[in-house]
Order: C-alpha cells, then structure tokens, then sequence
C-alpha cells in the first residue's frame, strides 16, 4: 500500500513538473507575440520606449504611403500566388489520385525536393534565372515585380495545395467519376461536375495556406523583389537598420490577425472535408 501511494505520488508531482516546463515552453514561444501587439499600441518614435497607449500607429498603414504600398504589394502577390498555386496543385494532385502509376513516385519526390529545399537556396537560384529570362531573353514578364515575387512564392505552395488534394481524392471513391462516364459524360464535365466539387474542400485550404505563406516569405523576396515592389516582410527587414518603430508592430498586428483568421478557415474547411492530417502526412512521405 505505502508503493502505491508513493507511486502516485511521484506520479502527481511528475504531472506537476511537466505542466510546469509546458507553461514555460509555451511561454517562451508566445510571449515575444505579445510583446509585439501590446508594442502596437505605443504612443513613441521606438518600440524600446514605452510612451502612452495610443491607437495612431495603426493610423500609419492609411496614412503613410510607403507602408501602405508595402502592405499592398504583400496582398496582391499573396491572392496571385495562392491562385496560381491552387490552380497547378489541385491539376497534379488529381493526376496523381486518378492516374496513378510509376511516374508517380517520381513526381512526389520532386514535390519534396522542393519542400525540404532551403529557402536561400531557392533564392539564390531563382535570381539569376530570372535576370537572363528578362534581361539577357528579353522576356519582360520576367522583369516585372509582381511577376518576380509570385513565381518565387508559389514554388513552396504548389507542393503544399498538391499533397492536400492527393490526400483528398485518395481517401474518396474513384467510382462517382466512373459513374459520370457512365452516363455519357464527357471527361471536362466530369471534372467540373464530380472530380472539382468533391477537391473543392482541399482546394480552399490549400489556397488559404498558400496566403499565409506567401505573406510570411521573406528570404526569396529580398532576393528577386525589384524597386516598387517591395512586400511587407523586406521593409520590416529593411527598417531594422533605423530602429522598429510602433506603426510597423502595429501593421504586424494586423497581418498576424490576417494569418490566424486564414489558418482557422483551413482548419475549419478541413475538419468538414473529413481529412485527417495523417492522410496528408502520408502523402508529403509518398505513400
């Protein structure tokens, strides 16, 4: 009896020490975000110098044009890349759903040398090819900032909204399609009528994924950006050399409001799909 009791005992005081390093761990993670949005409300020139509370540097992403552009060079190549992204995404996950075969592994294992490759990799390797596309070619797509910047975000994503729609697809019944062709219909109709609907779920949370990560891309954009185009992530990086001022934690604020409101969408839209990050898992393996 007196085992027992010392057992739980030291069970309870061992639960108490792993809530206790649980509260810490989660402390150290979350508390620097924090600091960051009370920062947002600072009154002062710096964020190191508390003033007073005050509402007026979120008045900054109206009111100063620089920060306003930055802002809007971040949304706009954010939507373009989560749009291309979905489009090349859900056409290779469904090809790898529906028409499975040798080519497959080999198609999955590019998707992950894409995933696993380091993003100054990326960045390093897209600047110079970009540069003889539009300069040396005289391809002026290539020359342009927003084209630039979408090419060099959506690469990550297109592996991302791929493995989420293979996931999809492969835990649904192929015969609904097969009954589409049964009925005369014709294979565009069943796409658009059977196949897309039933990818639809994963589409969405694959293009609200794509968002977040573009607004968070930072390492490739301050390679291949181009003057007039530069997104919120580079002139955060960019005005550290001045010292962080309250308006830029403030419009943080906002785009970490933006990110967690896109990332609960995906939760919610995959909680409803029926997927399971297990499948999805699987899938980024390549099983």
């Amino acid at each position: 009896m007196s085992f027992a009791r010392t057992h739980r005992r030291g069970g309870a005081a061992g639960d108490r020490l792993l809530g206790a390093w649980s509260v810490l761990v989660f402390a150290f993670l979350f508390l620097p975000i924090v600091v960051i949005i009370l920062a947002s409300f600072n009154s002062g020139r710096l964020l190191v110098a508390w003033e007073s509370f005050s509402l007026e540097p979120f008045a900054a992403l109206v009111e100063k044009p620089v920060i306003r552009d930055a802002v809007m060079v971040s949304l706009r190549t954010g939507l373009i890349a989560a749009l291309l992204a979905s489009v090349l995404g859900t056409l290779a996950g469904i090809a790898m759903a529906r028409r499975p075969g040798r080519w497959t592994w080999w198609f999955l294992g590019l998707l992950l040398l894409v995933s696993v490759t380091p993003e100054i990799v990326d960045a390093v390797a897209l600047l110079p090819w970009l540069v003889f596309l539009g300069q040396d070619l005289g391809l002026a797509l290539f020359n342009d900032g927003t084209a630039r910047l979408v090419i060099g975000h959506s690469l990550f994503s297109v592996a991302v909204v791929s493995y989420i729609v293979r996931a999809r697809l492969v835990g649904l019944d192929a015969r609904l399609e097969e009954a589409s062709a049964d009925l005369y219909a014709t294979p565009l109709r069943t796409f658009l009528r059977v196949t897309l609907p039933l990818a639809m779920p994963a589409v969405l949370a694959g293009f609200l994924l794509s968002f977040t990560l573009s607004l968070d891309n930072t390492i490739v954009a301050s390679f291949v950006q181009v003057s007039g185009t530069t997104p919120w992530p580079v002139y955060v990086l960019s005005s550290l050399r001045s010292g962080l001022r309250p308006e830029i934690a403030a419009v943080s604020t906002v785009m970490l409001v933006l990110t967690l409101a896109s990332l609960a969408l995906v939760a919610v839209v995959l909680k409803r799909a029926g997927d399971s990050t297990t499948e999805i898992a699987r899938t980024m393996a390549g099983g």
